[in-house]
């Protein structure tokens, strides 16, 4: 499968990759990437979260993951934002 601007890979999938890469993420990190575990898209929710929120959180929780294949997944993360309306720099 191949990503084209309009098609987004699910949270889910996003998460098993960065758990993959991540095999001790920050505690603070844990409770949104098991979240996103549970979504499809930023437009889901998980109980009270909107998965925009979710992916938020997580980003902002995992400024320490560093490397190529945390850039490469942040990114996404942060397009997937954009491409749904939050304004991200």
């Amino acid at each position: 499968m191949t990503n084209t601007a309009t098609e987004l890979r699910p949270l889910c999938v996003i998460a098993r990759d960065i758990k993959r890469n991540w095999p001790e993420p920050n505690y603070a990190a844990i409770p949104y990437l098991n979240a996103m575990f549970s979504l499809r898209s930023i437009q889901d929710n998980f109980y009270a979260d909107t998965g925009q929120s979710v992916v938020l959180y997580f980003l902002t929780n995992a400024t320490h993951w560093r490397g190529e294949e945390a850039k490469r997944l942040k990114a996404e993360l942060r397009s997937m934002l954009k491409a749904n309306g939050y304004p991200i720099k």
